[in-house]
């Protein structure tokens, strides 16, 4: 598989130089422009050549038959995938008559850029016929965060030879595009035929408007175009429809000074409830609002948009510039999935691409969530307003399933279970304390009152009676849970799973303190003095193995009692070439399970037995996972393992940019992206959020100068900044407040930064990875 050769390294922007198919697909994805509501794949203009055609709405699917050779009773019985909606951002050129086609010809000069600073996408091409002549086309593309539906792109084509050019631009609305063929690799999407129906086309001059509706799951989209055009004298524009195309054509002849310039308005919509009138009239609506504003507005806006945002959330890297320019795209990029999803989910590839045909797992709540909450906490509320939204499912889901409380599922859409393997799907119950997890640290982390004796109560209400009906305590009162899948999916239908059981502790212990506090609204939903003190006495009673002989924790109650494999035999990943029993037969772990728990429930382990078992568990890691690294940096920096840390950052941040899983194609890793950051602010900058207040054991590793980051803490903007042997916390806005330097309290109020020393921790056992899969070092050791 062949990588990107071709992004320089820039602290604010990505570009890319030259003409690249082998690895067209990776850069759509990379390119790729969201708000959360609209995704456009980083597509060329004139749409071929493409390696993988994408528009997306959030949450707009379609769905489709599971099928079972042997159904049982509680499978799923429909999946959902993503659609591939209506595509606004065709721009066709013919010049002399020959299509603009960088495979043809000469590419004389070919550059995209996209500004982490702007949100905006630039291409510059120069481009040579095959008969001789010479066009220059520049187009910068956005996607509004300010106009939730909006999108527009700037198209201008001159000549390049000095001599008059005739040119035709043909700007399109095309439904239902090919894809490319169905891939063998489980984490790609299924490939849907022609998803949507034709329900209404309408035309005026240079706009128009398309309706369609999904055959099977019944949703309706809209998608509209509109256009402002500045050309030379004799420009000539017309206009035509079909159900699944609409185009405004262009004509002119440029003089050699001259220039044509297209300003392309796009508006989308859907909605399963409302009629055809009410979402035409919503594009229609958001096209003349763009109108209004006009490109210089939307442009301007979006840069005020993105300076706001990394005011309270840059981070900075002194000591390697290609880190630097792989946190801010990682930020960049979480932002883009969550800024203006409003209410609805955030799938594990964004809106950037098909993979895992757009779903959602826990990824969102323990990997994204977590950057959200403190640096663009409404989007962290709106993703969990989403998730309470499918609380009536899930808890029908759980009675399906002979459990009381919530059964969320471990892969949807729109709220459903999807997964058609149990072990791996509907069995990895931890989801559920994952999601109350998030919620726990939202409310820690803004104070959100409102949300926590609404939408807050009732989500860690239904999760713990999930737990609670889910475990059992033994003949001597210790409360167990089994039959569940942690993180680690090449283990599945275990007991005892530690990181499932603290998980659950904590869900808990959590839902019967605030059950507690908000007493007339957890009465409203039937909760009793009975059933908090049930919830207290699992998580007082919850069992934790333990290995006295090894000295380590074991994943799950049996794990230590399987085979160690000769892990120099394998070919990876190990899903693609192993069946999943023999996974399940050894101690080999596909992504931090374990070591997930060191890092969430880090407040359960003393430090001795952090480094016992990162030691331990780093042996049987292949990281197969693009879960993986991150988790692995955190924890490695806990127990002194700077470098090893450091080189595990490097792999989390550039897990697209390198397209190190080889499945960028399908879209980005916006776990591994978010967990950059958590790499950063927690591997390096020890944050940790706890009862007390927002705790810091920082610490660097000596290829890093220096590391400083933003935050939001009830709702005031925080700044630290580690050096060696010394870190500096500021308050840049907002009350006084009180931080945590390792034990010691620290008082913070504007104007009055603080300055303390830190030490690195003591390393533990020296870690050895597998055969083949120790990350790649950043620097010698």
């Amino acid at each position: 598989m062949i990588t990107h050769p071709a992004f320089s390294v820039e602290p604010w922007a990505i570009t890319e130089e030259g003409v690249h198919l082998e690895v067209l697909a990776q850069s759509e994805s990379v390119f790729a422009l969201s708000n959360g509501h609209i995704g456009l794949r980083g597509n060329l203009d004139e749409g071929e050549p493409s390696g993988l055609p994408g528009t997306y709405l959030n949450a707009f699917y379609e769905t489709r038959p599971l099928p079972y050779a042997e159904a049982g009773y509680g499978y799923p019985e429909d999946g959902q995938t993503v659609v591939n909606v209506t595509n606004g951002k065709l721009i066709r050129l013919l010049v002399d008559d020959e299509p603009l086609d960088i495979r043809y010809g000469e590419v004389l000069h070919h550059t995209r850029t996209l500004d982490l600073r702007t949100g905006l996408l630039t291409r510059q091409v120069c481009w040579r016929s095959p008969s001789g002549r010479e066009v220059e086309v520049r187009s910068i593309r956005l996607v509004s965060f300010v106009q939730r539906s909006v999108a527009a792109i700037r198209y201008e084509v001159r000549g390049h030879d000095g001599a008059p050019l005739r040119v035709v631009a043909q700007s399109a609305l095309t439904a239902n595009e090919p894809g490319p063929p169905r891939s063998a690799d489980p984490r790609a999407a299924e490939v849907l035929a022609a998803p949507l129906m034709a329900e209404e086309q309408e035309l005026h001059h240079a706009r128009a408007v398309l309706v369609h509706r999904t055959r099977q799951s019944g949703l309706r989209m809209a998608a509209g175009m509109d256009h402002l055009i500045d050309g030379p004298d004799r420009t000539v524009t017309v206009s035509d429809i079909a159900p699944d195309l609409a185009r405004v054509l262009v004509s002119c002849e440029l003089p050699p000074d001259g220039s044509l310039t297209l300003t392309k308005y796009l508006a989308y919509g859907w909605s399963s409830r409302r009629s055809l009138p009410s979402v035409r009239d919503q594009v229609d609506a958001a096209l003349a609002s763009a109108n209004r504003a006009g490109w210089d507005q939307l442009v301007s806006r979006q840069h005020e948009y993105l300076d706001d945002f990394w005011e309270r959330a840059d981070v900075e890297i002194d000591g390697d510039g290609e880190l630097q320019q792989a946190v801010r795209f990682g930020l960049f990029h979480t932002l883009q999935a969550g800024a203006r999803a409003e209410q609805r989910a955030i799938p594990a590839k964004g809106l950037t691409g098909p993979g895992y045909d757009g779903h959602v797992f826990w990824d969102t709540e323990s990997f994204v969530l977590p950057v959200l909450t403190y640096t663009a906490p409404h989007a962290a509320a709106d993703a969990l307003r989403w998730r309470h939204s499918t609380l009536r499912l899930a808890c029908e889901r759980g009675k399906q399933l002979g459990l009381e409380g919530s059964a969320f599922p471990w892969r949807t859409i729109r709220g459903q279970e999807c997964s058609a393997y149990w072990p791996a799907g509907t069995a990895a119950f931890h989801i559920n304390a994952d999601i109350a997890d998030a919620v726990l640290r939202y409310l820690r982390a803004t104070g959100d009152e409102e949300f926590g004796r609404g939408a807050g109560l009732e989500l860690l209400v239904e999760t713990a009676r999930l737990w609670r009906s889910l475990g059992h305590h033994d003949a001597a009162g210790v409360f167990h849970i089994d039959g569940v899948t942690g993180p680690d999916e090449y283990s599945a239908l275990v007991d005892d799973n530690v990181y499932t059981n603290l998980m659950a502790e904590r869900n808990l212990r959590n839902a019967a303190e605030l059950a507690s506090r908000h007493a007339a609204e957890a009465a409203a939903l039937g909760v009793d003095d009975e059933e908090i003190a049930a919830w207290r006495d699992a998580a007082a009673a919850m069992h934790v193995p333990y290995d006295e002989r090894l000295g380590v924790h074991p994943q799950d109650a049996d794990f230590l009692n399987h085979a160690v494999p000769d892990f120099s035999t394998f070919e990876y990943p190990l899903l693609l070439h192993m069946p999943y029993f023999q996974l399940y037969q050894q101690q080999v772990v596909k992504q931090p399970d374990l070591v997930m728990a060191l890092m969430s429930r880090g407040d359960r382990f003393t430090a001795d037995q952090k480094a016992r078992d990162f030691a331990y568990y780093e042996a049987i890691t292949v990281r197969d996972s693009s879960l993986s690294a991150c988790v692995q940096a955190v924890v490695a920096a806990e127990v002194g393992h700077l470098e090893l840390a450091y080189d595990y950052f490097g792999e989390a941040a550039l897990m697209d940019l390198a397209d190190l899983e080889h499945n960028t194609r399908d879209g980005l890793h916006m776990a591994s992206l978010a967990g950059a950051w958590i790499a950063a602010v927690v591997g390096f900058g020890g944050a940790r959020d706890s009862r007390r207040g927002m705790m810091f054991r920082p610490r660097l590793p000596a290829a890093l100068a220096r590391l400083c980051f933003r935050f939001m803490w009830r709702g005031r903007r925080l700044r630290v900044e580690v050096r060696h042997p010394q870190v500096t916390y500021e308050l840049l806005e907002g009350e006084p407040v009180d931080i945590f330097h390792g034990d010691e309290r620290v008082r913070l109020a504007e104007g009055a930064p603080q300055t303390r020393h830190w030490t690195p921790p003591v390393p533990g056992p020296e870690p050895v990875q597998p055969p083949g899969r120790a990350p790649a070092r950043r620097r010698q050791r």
